[in-house]
């Protein structure tokens, strides 16, 4: 598989990431299966998507436990990503960034992880009640103490709004470094992101940056995508397949468990999954000019890494050939007319929070 650098020039990782976090929380939990989730990280690792993406709070704590239990035998194999910062409470997530929290909480994700170092340490959310920089000052202390490789940063989170139509798409001309699609009134979405990025950066460097980006859900390439462009941070591009959406394998009214976060998502009712079909439409045009073996889902993670070459997008998956067959976009090359047909789909409807 292609590699593709985070940050620094030595940290390298597969074109395609994986998203571990649907293993273990946040999604249908009558079909988490432990041994099927180890063989889907190796799956990903053999196929080369070796950046693992997970987080002390999903579970909590069970998803680096299982991830930890693939890395025992193929740690030298894989790209490991975790979050500190966030707890998980009754009904609620509650941010801590305290520096002395910061260091007990990465001790224990190495002791789950099963590993001596992380390889990017991000801070899931910055905590109100302490400074960022003094947050990332512990996080830089455990980079010296030789148990982090690289910090990373998650995008701020906020009302997301959809792609309006009538947004000016892209050319159909091969991606030249600019965003895709111009969208004033998205451009202050990740302000408040930018502006921690640059608070964190007078204390230590920014390795990466993760935040959502796929085919319905393109704010980041307003503002976010070219910041990190510019400074040679990489992009995380978090939920690229639209929480499953663009796989075109959802079902309109076909409902979700009470334990999925989809249940109570806006944009995942009957009548918004309907409605937004044109847009699975749209990816499933572009696949079928590529051959029969193509899917929509390819196709969009293809799309996010025509994005530039600072982009991993980071897929979700719980079962090895939905890791295989996101492994298979890292070489789907999409054309000028690929991409002027993707440009051209019509903006997703409903509100995203």
């Amino acid at each position: 598989m292609e590699r593709r650098t985070i940050g620094a020039a030595t940290l390298d990782v597969g074109a395609i990431g994986l998203g571990c976090m649907p293993m273990s929380w946040a999604y249908t939990g009558s079909r988490q299966r432990g041994e099927e989730s180890l063989r889907t990280v190796h799956t990903a690792l053999d196929l080369g998507s070796t950046l693992l993406d997970t987080a002390d709070m999903y579970g909590p704590f069970t998803n680096e436990l299982l991830v930890g239990r693939a890395l025992r035998e193929r740690r030298p194999e894989a790209f490991v990503s975790t979050k500190v910062g966030l707890l998980v409470g009754e009904q609620h997530l509650v941010a801590n960034g305290r520096p002395g929290y910061v260091r007990r909480a990465c001790d224990a994700s190495l002791r789950r992880l099963q590993t001596d170092v992380i390889d990017l340490y991000q801070l899931h959310r910055a905590d109100p009640e302490v400074p960022v920089e003094e947050t990332w000052g512990a996080m830089a202390d455990l980079v010296a103490a030789g148990k982090v490789r690289s910090l990373g940063l998650c995008a701020v989170g906020g009302a997301r709004s959809a792609r309006r139509p009538g947004a000016r798409p892209h050319d159909g001309r091969p991606h030249d470094g600019r965003p895709h699609y111009r969208r004033p009134h998205d451009r202050r979405l990740h302000d408040g992101t930018i502006r921690q990025l640059e608070r964190v950066q007078q204390v230590f460097p920014v390795s990466a940056v993760e935040a959502e980006l796929s085919v319905w859900s393109t704010e980041a390439l307003d503002a976010l995508l070219p910041w990190c462009a510019a400074r040679g941070v990489g992009f995380l591009a978090a939920m690229p397949l639209g929480n499953g959406f663009l796989t075109g394998t959802l079902t309109p009214g076909g409902g979700f468990e009470p334990d999925d976060v989809r249940a109570r998502h806006p944009r995942f009712t009957a009548e918004m999954m309907a409605a937004n079909q044109p847009i699975v439409a749209g990816l499933r045009r572009v696949a079928r000019r590529h051959g029969d073996g193509v899917t929509p889902a390819q196709v969009a993670l293809a799309w996010v890494l025509s994005q530039g070459r600072h982009v991993v997008p980071v897929p979700g998956a719980k079962r090895a050939r939905w890791a295989a067959e996101n492994a298979g976009a890292a070489g789907l090359l999409l054309t000028a007319e690929d991409l002027a047909e993707v440009a051209g789909l019509p903006g997703a409807q409903g509100s995203w929070d």
